[in-house]
C-alpha cells in the first residue's frame, strides 16, 4: 500500500474557498463524465457563488447522522484532495451500504482531476480514508470500479482490495472489491 503523502497534499472538508480551483478542475472533464467522489445533481448550479456555497453546505451536511439523508442516499463524509489552494480531486466515505451501494456503487468513491493524475494521489487518499473508516468502527469497505478502469483497479489493489466478483449492474459492468480497514 502506498501511504506516502505526495508533496503538500492533504484532505480537507469541502469549502467555498476553493470554488475557483474546483471550477477549473471541473472544466478539465468532458461534460458527460460522472466523477466519483464529486456528488453532483443535475439541478446543482455551481456557476454562481450562492449555488456553489449551497452545494458545499449540502456535502458537509451529508455527514450529519442526526439528519435524515435524502431518499436513496446514505450518510457520507466528503473530503477534497488539495495542494495548498489547488483542488486536485475528491474522495468520500459512505457510512453504510444500502442496496444500490452493495450491488453497484460501493462505499468509497474518488476522482482525480485529469491534470493531476499519475502522481499517486488516489492511492494516498484511499489509504487515508481507510484509516478514517477504521476510526468509525468499520471492519471492511466495498469499492467498485468500471471493468475497464485499470487506473482505479490498481488504486484499489494497492490498498489491499480483494476482488469478490465482476457483475453487470444498473450502472454498467463493475468490479467489486472488499478492503479490510
Amino acid at each position: 500500500m502506498n501511504s506516502q503523502q505526495p508533496g503538500r497534499v492533504e484532505l480537507v472538508v469541502p469549502t467555498v474557498r476553493l470554488a475557483e480551483s474546483w471550477r477549473e478542475a471541473r472544466d478539465e472533464w468532458p461534460a458527460e463524465v460522472v466523477r466519483e467522489g464529486t456528488p453532483l445533481r443535475p439541478v446543482t448550479d455551481l456557476s454562481t457563488d450562492e449555488g456553489f456555497a449551497a452545494w458545499v453546505h449540502a456535502l458537509c451536511a451529508q455527514a450529519d447522522e442526526l439528519r435524515r439523508p435524502a431518499e436513496g442516499m446514505v450518510h457520507a463524509t466528503h473530503w477534497w484532495i488539495t495542494d495548498g489552494e489547488r483542488y486536485l480531486g475528491a474522495i468520500d466515505l459512505r457510512h453504510y451500504l444500502n442496496g444500490f451501494l452493495l450491488h453497484a456503487g460501493g462505499q468509497i468513491g474518488y476522482s482525480i482531476r485529469p491534470s493531476a493524475r499519475g502522481q499517486g494521489l488516489a492511492t494516498w487518499a484511499l489509504g487515508q480514508v481507510l484509516g478514517r473508516a477504521r476510526e468509525r468502527g468499520l471492519e471492511k469497505v466495498l469499492l467498485t470500479c468500471d471493468e475497464g478502469n485499470l487506473a482505479s483497479r490498481k488504486v484499489i489493489e494497492r490498498n489491499g482490495g480483494v476482488l469478490e466478483d465482476v457483475r453487470q449492474t444498473s450502472i454498467g459492468l463493475k468490479r467489486r472489491y472488499w478492503i479490510a480497514c
